[in-house]
């Protein structure tokens, strides 16, 4: 739909000269009386935003790469050195420190995986890490983690389309059911701030998507694509029914689900700073809480790109939608290990990376406090904090050896992670020259020519043999490594639920590498060196690896027990959504993957089938993970299983084709035992008071069984892991 509202209704952000600088001041003097008045005014049209368990807000905090735990044991963590908001959660309720990751690790796939509670497999990002993937005959399509919600992929780069998926889609190939969708609903305004995927990510297929490839945005996209990212990327309003503030006056856009569960007509939604600014900062542009206009540094005043979400300006977006009427709110801020104003990066405890994280701590004291002068706080808001995953630091020792970043700074002679050849490799190495593409990562995804099927021996074989024998120097440490850590082909795939409902994501093999390295598809003839150190990185995510794949979630507000720090909830990205779900008294509609963390819930905040039935759910939840998590320890098991089986060459190739049958048996049955768990989980969880109540002791009946049927599927996963 194209918008019926004038183009650039509001001219305050293009005023240039003297008179732009008058403004803006006039604009700031007359803002402490008025601003406080607007506050209080909409906080209390936000009402009609109807939530459990005395929640007036919502608040959604989504770091990328900020790690609780220490990279090195004697310099602090960086939420160590954010005590600002580290207290806030451990005084005021649960920081969970064993929160993992899906597979493949990666910013989009783990937050959007936060968002819905389902993993890869219904949301489309399994093997998803560039802007470009290969289809299966080698053909480029450029397909991208980031786009809005309803975008499909763009293939516009083939003479001949040969995919046109929603880059977000179920295993069933529709739309993945939309995050903001229950709170809608209910009367609630959202907003996104930077956060995957519910607001505009780029200013090419999403432009077109929400306003038309013919409308003045797209016009202007054409023209001057830094001035359209700063007015209509990165920031969305969602509206319930009928609020003015998405109205088409206000450059509203029809809010289209076409495959929502249940339906979804009447909405609007407005997308960018452009229309957005104007609702939430009625005097003048939006400022970061130091008071600085928010621009992307260029000149142009609006969204200053992802790597521009530092604390103190996403956190400012936030507290201003929250004191206009927009009482739910998810917002992304970017990491702080990286110098994002010349593209290098730090090490931990080098003089850049600590002064960033002294300016997130100062931000989130400036953010607790203006938002307990606007009476939003832990006794009417659910907080909540997560990171989409850990990452591996690359580089030497520190110098000196007993530096603590904070009293003495912290150099690295050698710093940035192992760029490595992979086409080159398998050439000079193992003589293997067959033609693939690949996601380039520290886990690529393969894609060979053709498309061979599974198992096949006159490529697909040789290759994944060959990557299991590859080894490199490695320029920092001089040790000789071995590159390959897992190998997965489609049948380890549909355990770690990285099989999609479109058939052309699906790599011929996933190399789960040393997380070390960052391996790439270059030419046969390795040039250029087939390793080499790349400074401008040092922080390797997407594998399988502990530094990686164990994150944390913070939760506080009404419903939340006050628990500090809690390692002992296994839980991973699935479980954020049926949480939140739970304590706001709201539901999807569909299944999630994961399940409501019942352990950090008060009693009282929980439905008579969860309290009256906790012990056996507990039990129930618990195995559920291990079974279902990607990372779980059926997860961790079948890789081994299939790294074995992927390395075999035994006669006939007997061994590759023994396991993984095995594994596709194992599939299967985990997917019906997780399906049965998760029936009973989801009854009490969200079943209605009564009905629920009824169907759950009813369907405990079958706990033990289930309980039973899922250990000994471990048992027969271990069993298997260790005798290959």
């Amino acid at each position: 739909m194209v918008r019926t509202a004038p183009f650039h209704r509001h001219p305050f952000w293009r005023i240039t000269g003297i008179a732009a600088l008058l403004a803006l001041a006039c604009s700031f003097i007359a803002f402490p009386v008025q601003a406080q008045s607007q506050v209080q005014t909409q906080i209390a049209s936000s009402n009609g935003c109807q939530l459990s368990n005395g929640v007036q807000h919502v608040i959604y905090i989504q770091f990328d790469n900020v790690h609780f735990t220490r990279d090195n044991p004697n310099i602090p963590s960086d939420l160590e050195q954010m005590p600002n908001l580290l207290n806030f959660m451990k005084q005021n309720g649960v920081l969970l420190s064993d929160q993992h990751t899906p597979l493949i690790a990666h910013t989009a796939n783990d937050i959007v995986t936060s968002l819905t509670g389902l993993y890869p497999d219904n949301q489309g990002l399994a093997v998803s890490n560039s802007y470009r993937y290969f289809n299966p005959d080698g053909t480029s399509n450029s397909a991208a983690d980031f786009t809005y919600w309803t975008d499909h992929l763009d293939d516009s780069s083939t003479t001949t389309p040969t995919d046109t998926s929603y880059n977000l889609l179920t295993s069933a190939g529709q739309n993945t059911p939309a995050p903001w969708v229950p709170y809608t609903r209910a009367g609630c305004n959202v907003g996104g701030v930077g956060t995957a995927n519910i607001e505009l990510e780029n200013t090419t297929t999403d432009i077109s998507t929400v306003f038309g490839a013919n409308s003045p945005q797209a016009q202007e996209a054409a023209s001057n694509k830094a001035q359209a990212s700063a007015d209509f990327v990165g920031l969305s309003v969602h509206c319930a029914r009928s609020q003015s503030l998405c109205s088409p006056a206000n450059g509203g856009e029809a809010d289209l689900l076409p495959d929502e569960p249940g339906g979804y007509q009447g909405y609007q939604a407005l997308f960018g700073n452009e229309y957005i600014a104007p609702e939430i900062s009625p005097n003048g542009p939006v400022t970061d809480l130091n008071g600085n206009v928010i621009s992307d540094g260029q000149g142009h005043i609006g969204f200053p790109g992802f790597n521009g979400m530092e604390a103190s300006t996403s956190l400012a977006y936030v507290a201003a939608m929250q004191e206009h009427g927009v009482p739910v709110t998810y917002a992304y801020i970017s990491d702080a290990h990286d110098n994002h104003t010349n593209n290098t990066t730090f090490g931990p405890g080098e003089a850049g990376y600590v002064a960033q994280l002294q300016a997130y701590n100062q931000a989130f004291g400036q953010f607790f406090t203006r938002l307990a002068h606007d009476g939003i706080n832990s006794h009417n808001t659910l907080f909540v904090f997560t990171a989409d995953e850990n990452d591996h630091f690359v580089g030497s020792d520190p110098s000196p050896a007993n530096c603590d970043g904070v009293t003495i700074p912290c150099t690295y002679s050698q710093l940035g992670e192992v760029d490595g050849n992979l086409s080159g490799l398998l050439a000079t190495e193992q003589g293997v020259t067959t033609p693939f593409k690949v996601y380039a990562d520290s886990a690529p995804d393969i894609y060979i020519t053709g498309n061979p099927a599974r198992g096949d021996q006159t490529v697909a074989r040789p290759l994944e043999q060959a990557l299991g024998k590859l080894t490199s120097v490695n320029p920092i440490t001089g040790k000789t490594d071995q590159l390959t850590n897992y190998l997965a082909d489609s049948a380890e795939l549909q355990v770690l639920h990285m099989v999609t409902g479109d058939p052309a994501r699906t790599p011929s093999a996933i190399m789960f590498a040393n997380p070390d390295y960052y391996l790439y598809a270059g030419a046969t003839n390795c040039s250029s060196p087939c390793i080499a150190l790349d400074d401008e990185f040092a922080w390797n995510h997407g594998d399988v690896s502990p530094d990686i794949n164990t994150t944390w979630l913070g939760m506080v507000g009404p419903g939340v027990k006050h628990l500090g720090v809690d390692g002992n909830v296994w839980s991973d990205h699935t479980d954020t959504r049926p949480t939140m779900m739970e304590l706001l008294g709201l539901h999807d509609d569909y299944q999630h993957e994961g399940r409501a963390l019942v352990e950090i819930i008060q009693p009282s905040a929980l439905p008579d089938a969860v309290r009256d039935n906790l012990g056996k759910l507990i039990l129930l939840g618990q195995i559920l993970k291990q079974i279902n998590a990607p990372v779980g320890t059926l997860g961790l098991s079948t890789l081994q299983i299939s790294t074995t089986a992927l390395e075999s060459s035994s006669p006939n190739d007997s061994t590759y084709t023994q396991l993984e049958n095995q594994l596709l048996q194992i599939a299967r049955t985990r997917n019906a035992l997780a399906g049965q768990i998760l029936t009973i989980l989801e009854t009490a969880e969200f079943g209605s008071s009564h009905g629920g109540h009824n169907q759950t002791a009813s369907q405990l009946g079958t706990a033990g069984k289930l309980l039973s049927q899922a250990q000994g599927l471990l048992n027969q996963a271990a069993r298997l892991a260790h005798t290959h």
